[in-house]
């Protein structure tokens, strides 16, 4: 997106923040460039995070030895994402991606912070965050995925497209399906699971959600 965005300027009306880069001080200092005003916005929470960030910078052996510094940033960290996800959806819908929902030691907080204040309303590759838990119609978008797996190009099985690029489709058209199915629009979760299933014919989740809703279109 960095490329997309600085060098081939495209879809410059997108603010794009990389939650990974937010470990890394420099970024804001492009972030003040290119987004102005999402920086002015949280940036009673931002300062107070660049602060700690930066003595990490400067000494990260002193946070790897104080469970006290190493919760100060990580709680630091929260308030500010917490920050710009409140802000910035009062402006324009906010989205995030399915990686984001993975826990880990560092997101932990954060991973579990979003959907319990969130409807995640998938679109396409990307989670649309809704303020209701009501239906929110999900866009019919047609994913291209030309080369990718329909067997004209050859990966390797740790090739970067069976590890992250495939399981990006396959995860977000069965989280499609899931939604669908959550709000009884089995018909269309069906599609959805068939499109995963046709990317990856082993996917576990997309199987069980495909006889789930097969089951309930099935029933008079």
């Amino acid at each position: 997106m960095l490329y997309a965005q600085e060098i081939e300027q495209r879809r410059r009306d997108v603010k794009v923040v990389d939650i990974n880069l937010l470990r890394r001080s420099w970024y804001f200092d492009y972030l003040k460039h290119a987004h102005p005003g999402l920086m002015d916005r949280s940036s009673e929470k931002i300062h107070p995070y660049v602060e700690l960030l930066k003595q990490w910078e400067r000494d990260p052996g002193a946070f790897a030895r104080s469970q006290e510094l190493t919760q100060r940033i990580s709680m630091a960290f929260l308030d500010m994402i917490q920050s710009i996800v409140r802000n910035e959806i009062k402006v324009a819908p906010v989205y995030i991606t399915n990686d984001l929902l993975v826990a880990d030691q560092t997101n932990g907080y954060l991973t579990r912070w979003i959907p319990q204040s969130y409807q995640l309303v998938p679109q396409g590759l990307v989670f649309n965050l809704a303020n209701d838990q009501s239906f929110h119609e999900p866009p019919d978008l047609r994913l291209q995925i030309r080369g990718l797996a329909d067997g004209t190009v050859r990966f390797a099985k740790d090739d970067v497209i069976n590890i992250k690029v495939l399981p990006a489709y396959t995860r977000m058209l069965t989280n499609r399906g899931k939604y669908l199915a959550l709000f009884n629009q089995h018909e269309r979760a069906i599609h959805a699971f068939k499109e995963a299933l046709a990317l990856d014919p082993n996917l576990a989740a997309a199987q069980q959600g495909l006889a789930e809703s097969t089951g309930k279109v099935a029933k008079p």
